[in-house]
């Protein structure tokens, strides 16, 4: 009987501790739920700049800031002064014009017989031998007028050796103009001033290398002291 009862005491102390134990258990759950609903509430209340410090902001600022230097740089270049249209000056404007070279004959009536040229020889009838030739010789009717090329400076009238009555001219540039064969030096004497298109001589036969050829014009043009093709400076066709 002794032995039932203090068993009956033992369940009974057993009880109690167990039941102790859970009230323990319940009490720390509803304390840290409780600790739990209070972080949460006070996360809540936290003021907007704060809940979002930890996320990343550069991207947002420069996005922020790149319109503001935008706006800044249109300001700038508002204010800047509006630039004149620099002039364009042709270089070509206030320099002398190339001089204009006349045919040293009237084309209507004349034609080319005999080409310049100095790399090549050709043929001389009068001479019957293969030679080069330093001018254009310009067929036209005896007595033709000869024309000065440009304004110029009569500097020599001769009879030459090879091509008879010769008058030389000289004008700008270094420029020398030739006219031989010819039928006459009445007209001009050394040291004259001539005009463009002035008549200074008539075509002949005096050239004694050419004497076998019908009337013509031998003419030739010397740049600083060289001949050089009277066709690079007259076109006579």
């Amino acid at each position: 009987m002794r032995h039932a009862k203090n068993k009956r005491s033992k369940d009974r102390v057993t009880a109690t501790i167990v039941l102790c134990f859970c009230l323990i258990a319940l009490t720390s759950i509803f304390t840290i739920q409780a600790s739990i609903d209070k972080i949460n509430e006070s996360a809540k209340n936290l003021p907007a700049g704060q809940k979002i410090a930890t996320e990343p902001s550069d991207d947002k600022e420069e996005k922020e800031a790149a319109p503001a230097e935008d706006r800044e740089k249109q300001q700038q270049a508002a204010d800047l002064p509006v630039s004149e249209p620099v002039p364009v000056v042709d270089s070509a404007e206030g320099q002398a014009a190339a001089p204009s070279y006349l045919p040293p004959i009237s084309l209507q009536t004349a034609s080319v017989l005999k080409a310049y040229s100095m790399d090549m020889v050709i043929y001389n009838q009068t001479l019957d031998q293969y030679m080069t030739h330093p001018g254009i010789d310009l067929e036209a009717p005896s007595g033709s007028g000869v024309n000065a090329i440009a304004d110029g400076t009569v500097t020599a009238v001769y009879e030459d050796d090879a091509y008879g009555i010769t008058i030389e001219i000289t004008h700008d540039d270094n420029l020398v103009s030739k006219y031989a064969c010819l039928e006459t030096k009445a007209l001009v004497e050394k040291g004259d001033v001539v005009s463009r298109g002035q008549q200074i001589s008539t075509i002949g036969k005096t050239a004694l290398y050419e004497s076998m050829e019908p009337a013509h014009l031998h003419f030739e043009l010397c740049k600083d002291g060289t001949r050089c093709n009277p066709a690079d400076y007259i076109a006579f066709e």
